[in-house]
């Protein structure tokens, strides 16, 4: 897609979905290109979130006799 520098004011939504589509905008200004904007690249930032059951803390305290209850009543003491 082709877009003027008055088209990202006017035109936002439309360079939006562009973007949406994976579609490089490229970005004039006096009918030169000044620039251009890519999509982010999600899919490689969705691959680098973590799980919380891989998290070391997770399933410490599995080997503890009772439930949660006691045991936070047990943390907390008297109120």
């Amino acid at each position: 897609m082709e877009a003027s520098i008055v088209d990202l004011r006017y035109k936002m939504k439309e360079i939006l979905q562009a973007l949406d589509r994976n579609e490089t905008v490229k970005i004039y200004y006096h009918g030169k290109l000044k620039g251009t904007i890519q999509p982010a690249k999600i899919k490689n930032e969705q691959k680098n979130k973590k799980r919380v059951q891989n998290h070391p803390f997770f399933g410490m305290l599995t080997d503890e006799p009772g439930n949660v209850e006691e045991l936070m009543n047990q943390l907390r003491g008297a109120r």
